[in-house]
């Protein structure tokens, strides 16, 4: 009677030690941006495998992807922006590809901001 209770409680742990945690993400970045109203957007954003809150994540991870995580080497997109004033401050803190990130910048407004980061900041 012991030996078949042994027997199935070693059959359970050897059962369990083929469970594995699901893979962590190569890079993970919480983003936020923050407007001179005092309203903040924040969304977070996992590459390989994509995902988190960020609206346009796959693009955003290919954007990142390009320059190794380096924000301040994202090459800014061509688009029509106003000339209207609302400055807002944009962070990314985390990790890309084991690497940290600390990114902080202040663009003109929203369009600049999205259009400077290439749509990373546009969430």
């Amino acid at each position: 009677m012991v030996f078949s209770t042994f027997a199935a409680i070693a059959a359970c742990l050897v059962g369990l030690s083929s469970l594995t945690a699901p893979p962590q993400p190569a890079s993970s970045l919480e983003l936020s941006l923050h407007e001179t109203s005092g309203r903040v957007v924040t969304a977070s954003l996992t590459c390989e495998p994509t995902g988190g809150t960020h609206l346009h994540r796959d693009t955003a991870c290919a954007t990142l992807a390009q320059v190794h995580g380096d924000l301040a080497k994202i090459k800014p997109r061509q688009q029509k922006c106003t000339m209207i004033y609302s400055p807002v401050d944009v962070t990314a803190t985390g990790t890309w590809q084991g690497k940290p990130v600390a990114f902080r910048a202040t663009y003109p407004n929203k369009c600049a901001a999205d259009s400077q980061s290439d749509g990373v900041f546009a969430f």
